[in-house]
């Protein structure tokens, strides 16, 4: 009887590479979403803003771009919509047109 041993299997090195890296508070506090660059677009233009151009005002300043989506001011709107329809007054959004947004006043 000859006893066959099994190998182990071989441990991975670890680089510098490989490892995962932890992003840091400065590279987080420049990331906003969709919906946060909104609010603040909406902000500094204090009044009525429809999605696309609230799209384009986000890109133009650099808060947020699209990560090669086909209709990003699509996706706000529904983000908005749904902002409004589940939180209702605490809303940050206020629909006061057709395709209008604004932001809610704080109370």
């Amino acid at each position: 009887m000859t006893a066959t041993k099994t190998k182990a299997p071989a441990k991975k090195k670890i680089t510098k590479a490989t490892k995962a890296t932890k992003p840091t508070a400065k590279a987080d506090a420049k990331k906003l979403s969709q919906i946060e660059a909104a609010v603040a677009v909406l902000a500094k233009a204090g009044e009525p803003m429809n999605c696309k151009a609230m799209v384009e005002a986000m890109t133009k300043h650099g808060l947020w771009s699209s990560p090669s989506g086909a209709t990003p001011d699509a996706t706000l709107y529904a983000s908005i919509l749904r902002e409004i329809n589940t939180k209702g007054k605490d809303a940050r959004f206020k629909k006061v047109d057709r395709g209008q947004f604004a932001l809610a006043t704080s109370k």
